[in-house]
């Protein structure tokens, strides 16, 4: 594994990007900022770190076995290996909230942004974009935010958390490279914040609907069922899963 660690760019993920384009890159090259000025989440929103005291990187995997048609289960099983390194530090009440934020006790700790490689027509990589909040404290007014450290008192290491995060990844990794898709989904699902409980989301023309989250499908769109006993598929700009 080759780790780089930079001082500051302007994002991890257009970092480890550009360098892919230079040359040929190792499986699991890694990308380490103390500081990103432009750090990208979900659907183009920016995501806001403290320097120096949060886990912000990307990960270079080489994907090769799955197809276009099946990207969703790169970040199950991304969202799955984070899970599992948290748990290893027993951080209490995780939930993957749909569709690859990882919550504890209700609040986000961390935000997955999956940017792929295509070469001819092919996904050939994957740039997997993390930001772990680790050692922060502050979060001014963004009141869904919290930190391994807000919840459980204790200041980590971050390149230890790092090394664990790699080695789930690689479990993950032997489920798809076998294929085992279903069990990556069962799994998911099992953790799923909010699943068969009542919800409120809210859709991109404004409007409020009341449902129970399903899981998901292949694709990765939220099924849920509706007031009026029908399920629907939503995707990503489409719904928000209000807290």
């Amino acid at each position: 594994m080759n780790i780089i660690k930079l001082d500051a760019t302007d994002s991890t993920n257009v970092y480890l990007r550009r360098l892919s384009a230079a040359k040929e890159l190792e499986d699991y090259t890694v990308v380490m900022s103390k500081t990103q000025s432009s750090g990208k989440g979900q659907m183009g929103t920016s995501w806001q770190s403290e320097s120096g005291k949060n886990l912000t990187c990307s990960v270079f995997k080489k994907v090769t076995c799955v197809g276009n048609d099946e990207q969703f289960y790169l970040s199950v099983a991304t969202s799955l290996a984070i899970f599992k390194a948290l748990k290893h530090f027993s951080i209490p009440q995780l939930k993957i909230k749909w569709p690859n934020d990882i919550l504890s006790a209700n609040r986000k700790i961390c935000g997955i942004l999956i940017e792929n490689v295509i070469k001819n027509g092919k996904m050939s990589a994957a740039i997997l974009g993390i930001g772990l909040n680790v050692n922060q404290a502050e979060f001014g007014n963004l009141h869904s935010a919290s930190s391994l450290k807000l919840i459980t008192g204790v200041h980590y290491d971050l390149d230890e958390i790092l090394h664990q995060i790699i080695l789930q990844l690689r479990n993950y990794e032997s489920l798809i490279m076998d294929r085992a898709f279903t069990t990556l989904k069962e799994e998911y699902e099992t953790h799923l914040f909010r699943v068969h409980k009542p919800s409120t989301f809210k859709t991109t023309k404004g409007e409020l609907l009341m449902g129970f989250i399903k899981g998901v499908s292949d694709h990765g769109k939220l099924q849920v069922m509706l007031e009026d006993e029908v399920l629907k598929e939503f995707d990503l700009k489409e719904l928000k899963l209000l807290y």
